[in-house]
Order: C-alpha cells, then structure tokens, then sequence
C-alpha cells in the first residue's frame, strides 16, 4: 500500500538507518525491557506498573498479594526502547506551501514510527492541539503501524497551540517510561512549555524536542503594506513589512534562543528542523 507520508522511495533511504548501540546505551528511544543477555549479573532497581505485553515473569507477587496490583521488578541491566511521540496539530502548523509544516512533521513521524516498529521496539503516536486529540499506545506490530500511517494521511491542521496544557493531559496517558519526542513549532510560552515538562523529566524520560520552522518565519520577505492573518485566531493585521521586520526577526530570534538555552540546563535536546531541509538529517543522534 502506498502512504502519504512514508513512500517506496523514503523506505529504500530509510532501510539504510539503524539504530545506534550508543544512542541506546545512552538511552535514546527509551523504555524498559528486561534483556535477554545471558551471563551478566543483574541489579533490582525499582517497581513500575504492569502494562498490558508486558512478560508476567518479572511480576512481584510478594507485592501483588499486599496490593492486589500488578507490579514488575526492575534491574539495572534493562535496556532501553519505548519511543513516546507528541505531533502538535495545531492550525499553525498548516503554515508554508506547498508543503506545510504538519506535512514536514509528519514525514518525520512516519519515518521514526517506521524505524522503531522495525527495529522491534515500541512507539505510541499522540496527536495534539489543545489538547490529546488522538491516541495510539505503544505497539510494535505493522498493524499498529498501518493504524498510526492511516491516522496521519487524514490528520489535518486545527485548533490552538497550548503545548504547555497539552503536555499536561498527554503524561497520564503514557504508561511506559521512555523516550519523549515532540514535533512543533513551539509557539507558546518557553515558560510554560518547560515548566510542563518538568513531571516527564522526574519521571525519567529522554526528551528530544523537534522544532518545525518554516524559513518565512525567520526573516519577512516582501516589501509595502501586507495583510497578516493568524492561522489560530483568524484575527488580520495590516502592516508595512519595513517597519517590523528588525523587530519581528529580533523576536523570533530571543523566542528560539529562549528554548534552546531551557533546552540546555535541563539536558533537552532541541533540534531546529527547518522545512528547506530534508528530514533525514533529524536522526542525527538517533540512529546510524
């Protein structure tokens, strides 16, 4: 079957990527299974819930029985790879043409769906606006495969960016401990983004935000008066181009150095994924 978003010619370019045994040990793509290595000694870590797949072999029973819930034992010979992704949908995201920011975004979701089901890990798909708006937990069948692509060709831009509240209602969704991937533009509060991420990163998730920028956004072309219409409101503005595009330029520039420097003192990867630019160059870090 052909997709929108993962073409025969993507799959050939994307059968070339593996991921990096690095990138895992580090905790890329992360979750927790127990590893099937033999001849190493292992160290109980922790308890965390039963999810459904999970192997009934590392059930606590001791706890079981005082609880009546389920709980694995943990070890620090785990390793690593439940892959959680957030696609902001918001109407912003429709911006750019002839390909549109959500279109970039989701080629990229795609790929990364692809590579994990293929590498035999797990990866759930939210998709967002104001809120969750669709939900797919993590599976690592190509059914769950076909769900996620199917969910994708009909995912359309819509509603308001409020990632910060969003990122709120999507935690209790996710079970599994793992690696946080979100793909947006990030056109709210720096803030309030971070400070809703503050309960993912306690909970021990690797986060990778992908920031969606369409090169329009970076420096105003044009010139003369201009009608500005935005995307989430439908509110119209009138102005001459000359006469705000130092400040406009100046205030995208402190809203990205805002997130990249938050990014930084808490150890988040921020990855400035421009629509001029091909969408395999994002694995970088990911996958070899």
């Amino acid at each position: 079957m052909a997709w929108k978003y993962l073409r025969a010619e993507d799959l050939a370019r994307l059968n070339c990527f593996e991921f990096a045994p690095k990138a895992l040990a580090e905790g890329y793509l992360a979750g927790r299974h127990q590893s099937h290595r033999t001849g190493l000694s292992t160290e109980f870590r922790d308890h965390r819930p039963y999810s459904p797949g999970d192997d009934i072999k590392s059930l606590d029973w001791r706890v079981y029985a005082r609880t009546e819930r389920p709980y694995l034992r943990t070890f620090e010979i785990e390793t690593s790879t439940d892959c959680h992704i957030l696609l902001d949908s918001s109407a912003s995201m429709g911006f750019g043409q002839p390909a549109s920011k959500l279109d970039h975004a989701s080629f990229f979701a795609a790929a990364l769906c692809y590579l994990v089901v293929k590498n035999r890990d797990q990866v759930s798909l939210q998709i967002f606006d104001t809120a969750p708006r669709e939900f797919f937990p993590s599976g690592s069948t190509n059914r769950h495969l076909h769900r996620i692509l199917n969910s994708l060709e009909t995912n359309r831009p819509a509603g308001q960016t409020k990632l910060g509240e969003s990122l709120r209602r999507a935690l209790p969704l996710v079970r599994r401990r793992g690696t946080l991937v979100i793909v947006s533009d990030f056109l709210d509060n720096p803030g309030e983004i971070f400070e809703a991420l503050s309960p993912w990163i306690h909970r021990g998730f690797k986060i990778h935000l992908y920031h969606l920028v369409h090169p329009d956004e970076i420096s105003l072309r044009g010139r003369g008066l201009t009608a500005f219409i935005d995307m989430e409101t439908g509110r119209r503005e009138i102005a001459h181009i000359e006469h705000l595009r130092t400040a406009y330029e100046d205030a995208f520039a402190a809203h990205l150095r805002s997130l990249r420097d938050l990014a930084t003192r808490r150890q988040i990867r921020h990855v400035l994924a421009r629509t001029d630019k091909p969408i395999h160059h994002l694995f970088d870090g990911l996958v070899r």
